[in-house]
């Protein structure tokens, strides 16, 4: 299927791998917010603090920047009495970020966040398909308005709420991409396998201009997961947007492990293993997107890596074990169609 143009699109065809931004919550929380507290609220409420993320991360050298809606559907907020302003929250949000792109002085993707609604759907939950197409459409068309260049479906863990979230990005009319989180035992909650991740919503519109993984467990874990990814489809656009390390508790505080040297060579190595899109997900800082940055304007093309490697330069796996692993390692060296 042919993918519709698209400013994503165009942008990858024009610089060959795109850097995708860094973590918007852990971001949010070392400027005041607390825990419990929405973040898509700050979009009214500290407008300029949510223009500060955006161009922190853009003067970092972040090509793609998400706007601050991943809980911006109305099963998310309302657990804070708001969903009744999901169209205005989610345009005030695509509109902060829409300005910092286009005062970027380069060209910068709006991509309109969008995570999973918190629900089950039927037969594991009440959620009825239609209703979270719905759900999702009324959040997409509130980015839209707003400037979104493109629905970015992220964390996702059901192949059914992928592909109502596609649905709803064809019914508004927007290009979309989306992202599993592969964090229980390699695959996501819902037993879907990073392998099985291309085919989910290829007959939705025009198709997905990216699929790929973010969150999980930690940089060598989504790495190995890359690997899956793109033997299965080695001409398909993929997404890694890796946590920045591993997260540790230091008392009642989440830190992550990752430093930007880490990073740097956690991103070296996503583009030595396919991925076209490269970001950060929870933990990743401007400091570690910038050393990001630098390292794939710099690098110089390596061979595939195998499992072996990416132990060897960032660490351990943390989510599968060595059979887990063993599929990827054996097929690390050569590509399927």
């Amino acid at each position: 299927m042919t993918a519709i143009a698209n400013p994503l699109s165009e942008l990858l065809a024009e610089r060959g791998v795109l850097l995708a931004d860094g973590a918007t919550g852990t971001s949010l929380f070392a400027m005041g917010l607390e825990a419990g507290e929405a973040p898509e609220l700050w979009n009214e409420a500290h407008p300029e603090r949510i223009t500060k993320l955006h161009q922190d991360f853009v003067d970092a050298g972040a090509d793609i920047i998400l706007t601050n809606t991943f809980g911006g559907t109305r099963h998310r907020l309302k657990l804070h009495q708001a969903e009744d302003r999901v169209h205005d929250l989610n345009r005030k949000a695509a509109e902060i970020a829409r300005a910092v792109a286009d005062n970027a002085g380069r060209k910068v993707i709006v991509a309109g966040s969008v995570g999973p609604t918190g629900e089950l759907l039927i037969p594991l939950g009440a959620l009825v398909y239609e209703d979270a197409v719905a759900a999702f459409a009324e959040q997409m068309e509130g980015l839209k308005a707003g400037g979104a260049d493109i629905a970015w479906i992220e964390t996702m863990s059901s192949p059914d709420e992928i592909r109502a979230a596609a649905e709803a990005a064809d019914k508004v009319g927007l290009p979309y991409t989306y992202t599993g989180s592969f964090d229980t035992a390699g695959k996501t909650m819902m037993g879907l396998h990073p392998r099985d991740i291309h085919g989910i919503a290829s007959d939705i519109g025009s198709g997905p201009v990216a699929v790929g993984a973010n969150c999980g467990v930690g940089a060598s874990d989504i790495l190995a997961s890359l690997l899956d990814m793109s033997n299965a489809d080695p001409e398909a656009t993929i997404i890694i947007k890796g946590n920045c390390g591993i997260p540790e508790f230091r008392g009642s505080e989440i830190h992550y492990s990752g430093t930007p040297p880490l990073m740097a060579e956690y991103a070296r190595l996503a583009r030595d293993a396919g991925a076209r899109i490269i970001g950060g997900c929870c933990g990743t800082s401007c400091g570690h997107l910038a050393a990001m940055r630098q390292a794939l304007d710099s690098h110089t093309p390596r061979a595939r890596p195998t499992i072996e490697t990416i132990v060897e330069l960032i660490g351990p796996l943390r989510n599968k074990t060595a059979d887990d692993a063993a599929p990827a390692r054996e097929r690390s060296g050569r590509r399927r169609g």
